[in-house]
C-alpha cells in the first residue's frame, strides 16, 4: 500500500548512508514527514484533505444512481476525500481506509461523528453533567464515550459544545454547559482531556473539537441559527473563555466554526476571530472545521455572492476543513490557478489536517481504530454502564423538598405517573449517537427492580413523529382520557411521584421553544393530581431549565431529572429513595416566566438597580426580578452550614478559607462555590463571578475547612478593546452554596 512505500522509502534513503551518518541521524518528526508528504501533493490531492462529506450510503456495493454521492464514491476511490462523518463501525470504516491507503501518497481518511455525551452508551446530557459540577467524573464519561466511539473506527468527535447561553429557549443549551463561562471551561477542559487522554495516538482516543466558534449560544430571542449581536466585553469575558480554556489547557486538536453571523460576519468567514484570535493570540496548531454546509450559507448570511466567493472568503478567513457544502472541492482548484486566493493559505490548511492525521498514528498504523474484536467487546459493557449511572446520580438536582417530602419512607403506598415514567426512549435525549432506540432503563423498570410497593398510571401522552418531520416531536395536546385512572391512584396513595417533561427529541439543535411549560396537557395532569393528592413530587425530565413556578408554589418536592442517559430510572430512583443523597447544582438559572428571558446571575448592575421611586427603577410592573431558582442552586437530603469566611493576601495571592459543616443526619456532598466583585473598574464589572469551586462530601455533624486561592489571573478582566488588565482596588467575596450566597467579605488587592 502506499502509506507502506512512504514508509519504506525513508527507510532505505537512512541505509546507502554512511554508518556513522545513520546511527547520528534521528527518525523524522511529524513535522518533517508533514512537510515531506505536502511537498509530493498535487494540486487537487490538497483540495481534497480540507472537503469533508457524510456517508449514509454503502461504499461496498453497486454505485449509487444520485449524481452527488456518485461523485463521493468517485472521489473516495481516488484517494482525494480527507474526511467523512457519519460512517460508523469497523465494516464500513475499512473499506473507505482502504481506498484511501490505495491511493497515490496514500494519505487516510480522518472520520468524524457527533459523539456528544456518549456513543453506545449514553450517559446524561452535556447539560445535565454540568450540574454534577464532578470534572472527574465528567472527564470519566468523555474518556468512556471515546473508548466506545473509537472501537468503532471512530477517529473524532465534534464535541465538546462550549457555548455559553443564558436563553433556555435555546434547543441547543442541552448540549452544553450553561451559562457561566468559568464552569464551563472546566468542563470543557474535563472532556477534551477524557476524550483525548494523555496520548492521541493511542487506540482509544479521539480528537476533540471545541464549538461553535463563537457567540451561537447567544442567536437573538432563543430561535436556533439566529443572529448574534454581542459587545467586545461580552465576547471575550463570556463567550471565548471556554475556547480559550480548551485550546491552552487541553490541548483541543480541533475547532468548529458555526452557523451564525457575530456582529454582522458569519463566523466561517470571520478571519479575527479564526486568523488573529484563534491560530495567531491563541498558538492553535490543529485545524478548524466548518460547521455543516455554513460555508455555502454564507450566500444566504448575505455575505458571498456565490459559492466561489463562499469558498474563497472562508479559506482566507481560516476555516481549514469544508464539511458538506462542495465549495472547496468544486472552486479552490481554480481559485489558486487564476491567483486569486494564495496556495499558502492552502498550503496551511493541509499542513494543520496532515498534523493531527499524524498524531492521531494513522499513518504508522492506519487500521488502529479498526479491531472488529475490540468493536464486539468494548461497548454497552457493565463497567461503562456503571459509570452513566454514578454519572447521573450525580447529575440530578433537588429544587425542593419541603416537609421532607422525599426520600421515599419504606413501607409506603406510591403511584408513579407519567408517560415518561415509563419511556425507556426520552431519556437517551438527543445526539444519541450509536446508542439503540428505546434502552434506557424506565423508572418504571427501576421501580420494579428496587421492590418498590406502587402502581402506575399513563395520565397523559406525547406523540413522536411525522410525515414531514420525521425526527420533530408531535405533542397531543387534548388527550385527557388517562387523567380519570391517574386521579384515582393518586387519591388512594401515600405518594405520588409524578414523571412530566420533554421528550428526548425537543430539545437539541433546531429545536428552539418560544414557551417552556410541560408540552401538551401534563400542567393540567399535574394540577388534578396535585389536587387529588397534595403528597406529591414531580421529577421533571427535560434538555433545558422549564418555567416551574406553579410546582413550585404547590408541590412540596421536584427533582430535576434532565436526561440522564442509559441509567436513568435506577439513578432516579436512587435518589427518590435516598440509596443516593442528591448533590447536583443548576448550571442555569431557572427563570419565572419566558418574559424574563435571558436571566442569568451575573449581570451588570444597572443605574438604578433598586426601589428608589415607587416606578423608576429597573423592574417589572407584572413579575419578579428574582429567578424561581439561581445559578449553582440545589438541596440534599443533609443541610450544611457555612462560617468563619476570611480573606488574606498573602503576596499576590489572595486565600479564601471558609468552614463548612454537615448539620443534617445524612453524609452528603456539597458544591462549595466561590464569586468575587470587582467594586469599581475600567467597564462596569458583574454582580457577582464565579471564580472557584470545589465538590466535598462530609458525614453527619463532621466540618471541614475549605480553602480557595485567587490571583491577579482571577481578578483580571478584559476591558472594551479586547484587552486582559488586572486593575487594582476594593473587592467583595461571596461563598456559600449557589450564587445567592450570603456569606460575604472583602479585600483590597
Amino acid at each position: 500500500m502506499a502509506v507502506l512505500r512512504f514508509s519504506i522509502a525513508i527507510f532505505i534513503s537512512a541505509l546507502v548512508l554512511p554508518v556513522t551518518s545513520v546511527m547520528a541521524q534521528t527518525a523524522p518528526s511529524d513535522e518533517e514527514r508533514v512537510e515531506d508528504l505536502l511537498s509530493q501533493m498535487t494540486l487537487k490531492e490538497k483540495v481534497g484533505q480540507v472537503s469533508q462529506f457524510t456517508g449514509f450510503w454503502d461504499v461496498t456495493g453497486p454505485a449509487p444512481t444520485d449524481e452527488t454521492q456518485a461523485r463521493k464514491a468517485e472521489l473516495l476511490k481516488s484517494g482525494i476525500i480527507g474526511s467523512m462523518l457519519n460512517v460508523v463501525g469497523v465494516e464500513e470504516v475499512r473499506p473507505i481506509q482502504e481506498y484511501a491507503l490505495n491511493s497515490r501518497l496514500g494519505i487516510p481518511v480522518i472520520f468524524g461523528l457527533d459523539v456528544v455525551h456518549g456513543h453506545k452508551t449514553m450517559f446524561p446530557i452535556p447539560l445535565a453533567e454540568a450540574a454534577s459540577w464532578d470534572l472527574d467524573m465528567i472527564e470519566q464519561s468523555a474518556r468512556v464515550s471515546a473508548i466506545e466511539a473509537a472501537a468503532q473506527g471512530q477517529t473524532w468527535t465534534f464535541a465538546p459544545m462550549v457555548d455559553i447561553s443564558r436563553d433556555p429557549r435555546w434547543g441547543r443549551v442541552m448540549e452544553g454547559a450553561g451559562e457561566d463561562p468559568y464552569l464551563g471551561s472546566r468542563i470543557a477542559v474535563a472532556r477534551i482531556r477524557g476524550f483525548q487522554g494523555d496520548d492521541l495516538s493511542a487506540p482509544d482516543t479521539i480528537v476533540a473539537t471545541l464549538k461553535h466558534f463563537a457567540g451561537y449560544g447567544f442567536a437573538e430571542s432563543g430561535k436556533d441559527y439566529n443572529t448574534v449581536d454581542v459587545g467586545t466585553v461580552t465576547l471575550h469575558n463570556v463567550i471565548l473563555p471556554p475556547f480559550k480554556a480548551g485550546v491552552e489547557e487541553a490541548d483541543a486538536r480541533t475547532v468548529m466554526n458555526g452557523f451564525n453571523t457575530l456582529n454582522g460576519l458569519p463566523v466561517t468567514g470571520d478571519g479575527y476571530l479564526q486568523r488573529e484570535l484563534l491560530k495567531g493570540e491563541w498558538g492553535f496548531d490543529g485545524f478548524v472545521v466548518s460547521d455543516w454546509a455554513s460555508a455555502r450559507e454564507m450566500i444566504d448570511h448575505g455575505y458571498a455572492k456565490n459559492s466561489v466567493d463562499a469558498a474563497l472568503k472562508a479559506m482566507e478567513a481560516g476555516s481549514d476543513m469544508d464539511m458538506e457544502s462542495y465549495v472547496y472541492l468544486d472552486h479552490l482548484e481554480d481559485l489558486v490557478d487564476s491567483g486569486t486566493l494564495d496556495v499558502a493559505l492552502l498550503d496551511d490548511a493541509v499542513r494543520r489536517i496532515l498534523r493531527v492525521k499524524f498524531e492521531l498514528g494513522l499513518f504508522d498504523d492506519p487500521y488502529k481504530y479498526l479491531d472488529a474484536d475490540r468493536e464486539a467487546e468494548l461497548l454497552l459493557t457493565p463497567a461503562h454502564r456503571e459509570a452513566s449511572l454514578k454519572m447521573a446520580e450525580r447529575s440530578i438536582v433537588l429544587l425542593k423538598n419541603d416537609d421532607d417530602t422525599l426520600p421515599i419512607r419504606k413501607g409506603e403506598k406510591i403511584v408513579l405517573i407519567g408517560t415518561l415514567a415509563a419511556d425507556k426512549d426520552s431519556p437517551l435525549g438527543n445526539w444519541r449517537a450509536m446508542a439503540d432506540d428505546h434502552s434506557a432503563v424506565s423508572v418504571v423498570e427501576a421501580f420494579e427492580a428496587a421492590g418498590l410497593d406502587f402502581v402506575y398510571a399513563e395520565g397523559a401522552v406525547l406523540e413522536i413523529g411525522d410525515a414531514a418531520f420525521p425526527n420533530e416531536v408531535v405533542v397531543n395536546l387534548t388527550d385527557r382520557s388517562g387523567f380519570p385512572e391517574a386521579v384515582e391512584a393518586a387519591r388512594n396513595a401515600d405518594k405520588v411521584i409524578i414523571v412530566l417533561g420533554e421528550d428526548g427529541l425537543q430539545s437539541g439543535e433546531g429545536r428552539s421553544r418560544s414557551e417552556l411549560g410541560f408540552p401538551g396537557v401534563q400542567q393540567e395532569l399535574l394540577e388534578a393530581v396535585y389536587e387529588a393528592n397534595p403528597e406529591t413530587a414531580l421529577v421533571v425530565m427535560s434538555g433545558r431549565p422549564l418555567v416551574l413556578t406553579w410546582a413550585e408554589a404547590h408541590v412540596p418536592a421536584i427533582v430535576q431529572a434532565w436526561h440522564l442517559g442509559q441509567e436513568s430510572g435506577h439513578a432516579l430512583t436512587n435518589v427518590l429513595t435516598g440509596a443516593y443523597n442528591p448533590s447536583g447544582k443548576l448550571p442555569m438559572t431557572f427563570p419565572r416566566s419566558v418574559g424574563q428571558i435571558p436571566i442569568y446571575y451575573s449581570h451588570l448592575n444597572t443605574g438604578r438597580p433598586g426601589p428608589l421611586t415607587d416606578v423608576f427603577w429597573s423592574h417589572y410592573i407584572d413579575e419578579s426580578n428574582a429567578p424561581l431558582w439561581p445559578f449553582g442552586y440545589g438541596l440534599s437530603y443533609t443541610t450544611f452550614e457555612y462560617s468563619n469566611l476570611r480573606a488574606l493576601k498573602r503576596g499576590d495571592v489572595v486565600e479564601v478559607s471558609v468552614r463548612v459543616k454537615n448539620t443534617g443526619s445524612r453524609a452528603g456532598e456539597e458544591v462549595v462555590q466561590l464569586y468575587i466583585r470587582d467594586i469599581a473598574a475600567s467597564v462596569s464589572r458583574p454582580v457577582r463571578e464565579l471564580k472557584d469551586f470545589s465538590k466535598i462530601e462530609l458525614a453527619p455533624g463532621k466540618r471541614m475547612t475549605v480553602t480557595f486561592e485567587l490571583g491577579a489571573e482571577d481578578l483580571g478582566f478584559y476591558n472594551a478593546n479586547g484587552s486582559y488588565v488586572v486593575e487594582p482596588g476594593d473587592f467583595e467575596v461571596f461563598v456559600g452554596g449557589s450564587s445567592d450566597a450570603t456569606l460575604s467579605t472583602s479585600f483590597e488587592y
